[in-house]
């Protein structure tokens, strides 16, 4: 099957096999419709969480008896770590966040971030290794994740939480220095990194591609939003 990326609350995961390591995309909660991600590697079977959003059992049951060797928090909203705790209780799982917004994470959850990332920190799943970019506006320390499948013939993949969406970068509530900070940090970290075939892995809604989403960057900007 065909990966796109469009996943239903309550419907079937998406999934995508790439040489090295496979994603599964599921979507969770009807009314703030979260996605989670479970990155899995091939050789070793080792996993990783992205955003223990809610309903733990739809999470449980896809990360299965395999174990899970980690959970990342994207960033500190409540709606992307409702379940870290229990999941962390049952898989006991190491935790992982962007520094600036782990001791709210803790204080919100009740669970310890074992791993406070810093930008260009990275983090193994297995023998594959996502790179830990700092994207702040949407709140201090939200993260974004990059696997980096190009070696393999392949392209990016970018784990973006609530930083980068088709048509936007996330919301930052009416803080127009917030929304500055957020605007320039994807502009240069982001688009002025990654190429047009990066696939972009949101913390809601579709997935898109960087090349769809560049020539709009400057409409963003003098939006405001």
């Amino acid at each position: 099957m065909t990966y796109t990326g469009d996943v239903e609350v309550g419907g079937t995961p998406d999934v995508r096999e790439l040489e090295a390591l496979t994603i599964t995309k599921v979507a969770v909660d009807e009314q703030m419709s979260n996605n989670a991600y479970l990155l899995r590697c091939v050789s070793t079977g080792e996993q990783v969480l992205i955003d223990a959003a809610a309903e733990t059992e739809t999470l449980l049951p896809l990360i299965g008896d395999t174990g899970l060797a980690t959970v990342i928090t994207t960033h500190q909203h409540w709606d992307h770590h409702r379940s870290l705790a229990d999941v962390v209780g049952a898989t006991g799982a190491a935790v992982a966040a962007g520094l600036p917004d782990a001791d709210a994470i803790t204080s919100q959850t009740g669970v310890a971030v074992s791993h406070e990332l810093r930008d260009g920190d990275t983090v193994q799943v297995g023998d594959c290794t996502l790179q830990v970019i700092a994207i702040a506006g949407h709140t201090p320390g939200s993260i974004a994740l990059l696997y980096d499948d190009q070696a393999a013939g392949g392209h990016p993949h970018l784990f973006t939480g609530d930083s980068l969406f088709p048509g936007g970068v996330g919301a930052t509530f009416g803080d127009d220095a917030a929304f500055a900070q957020l605007i320039e940090e994807v502009e240069t970290k982001v688009f002025g990194r990654l190429a047009d075939d990066t696939w972009v892995y949101p913390g809601h809604g579709g997935d898109t591609r960087l090349g769809v989403e560049r020539p709009h960057v400057t409409e963003w900007r003098a939006r405001g939003w």
